[in-house]
């Protein structure tokens, strides 16, 4: 498998010569699996990029597992150049609402006029929503594991896996509010044994303490899940939008020590990163 970042920040969008290198765009990580059609990680404003790089040609076939419905997770869906096709097609697997009401039915209230200029239906493209909750299923030949996570509102994690080789996908994980480290069982799951732990890394422990009930996680969090799960790489996700790329170096200059006192290789998450897993 191979997999490459496309937007690796989190809560918004940001842009500047200070964070050029790891990259301004939010969520979404595309997996390449020999012989399967396209699966990637979420919508945020990263999935331009994404779909700049898949056919335009209307022969489109792929696969989004949405981790929840923020709008850093999916402002890319009408900016998705292949969906500008007749033709093609796009599954998209994400959280069930707690209020019943379907994720097609909240996509749709928000990508309409007078907040967007057009519906997801008039796009030339098709696009089908799959409401997911704890379960698992397969993509072709890609077994994908869904469990819920504590974020704020309803909020999947995803672990993959194809031929003994694994990735785990949890973008947005709230630590314990007090700061302490304990994990859901679901949370556990997911990333029990992973090749590769992509994983909120949002705050340092100081900022932690200002925004403790804002949906994240410490970096050091990461590290302690990561140790704890067996996982062989951590990848730092999710990156706070005001982290410079010089702030970005310090804390991952940390986080790679701390995680070689474990025996656990961690790198901060950029855009055009590409890491073969397995």
């Amino acid at each position: 498998m191979q997999v490459t970042f496309f937007g690796v920040r989190g809560s918004t969008p940001c842009h500047g010569d200070n964070i050029a290198r790891y990259g301004g765009n939010t969520s979404c990580v595309a997996v390449r699996v020999p012989g399967e059609p396209p699966l990637f990680f979420d919508l945020g404003t990263g999935a331009r990029y994404f779909g700049a790089t898949q056919p335009q040609d209307g022969t489109f076939r792929g696969t989004c597992l949405l981790s929840h419905l923020h709008w850093d997770h999916t402002q890319g869906l009408p900016f998705f150049s292949p969906l500008l096709h007749e033709g093609s097609e796009l599954d998209v697997y994400a959280p069930a609402q707690e209020d019943g009401r379907s994720v097609a039915d909240v996509i749709n209230a928000v990508i309409r006029p007078p907040l967007f200029p057009v519906t997801i239906d008039q796009l030339p493209g098709m696009v089908r929503f799959h409401d997911t909750a704890d379960r698992e299923f397969d993509v072709g030949g890609i077994r994908v594991i869904s469990r819920l996570v504590p974020h704020v509102g309803p909020t999947l994690g995803y672990r993959i896996e194809w031929k003994g080789r694994s990735v785990a996908y949890l973008s947005d994980h709230q630590q314990p509010y007090d700061g302490s480290f304990s994990m859901s069982d679901g949370a556990r799951e997911l990333a029990e044994g992973a090749d590769l732990l992509i994983h909120d890394s949002q705050y340092t422990s100081h900022e932690f303490v200002q925004k403790s009930t804002w949906g994240h996680c410490t970096i050091d969090y990461a590290i302690w899940l990561a140790q704890h799960c067996n996982v062989g790489r951590l990848a730092l996700f999710h990156h706070d939008q005001s982290r410079t790329d010089a702030a970005l170096d310090d804390v991952s200059r940390c986080a790679i020590a701390a995680g070689g006192k474990v025996g656990l290789e961690v790198f901060a998450a950029s855009e055009g990163l590409t890491i073969e897993v397995g």
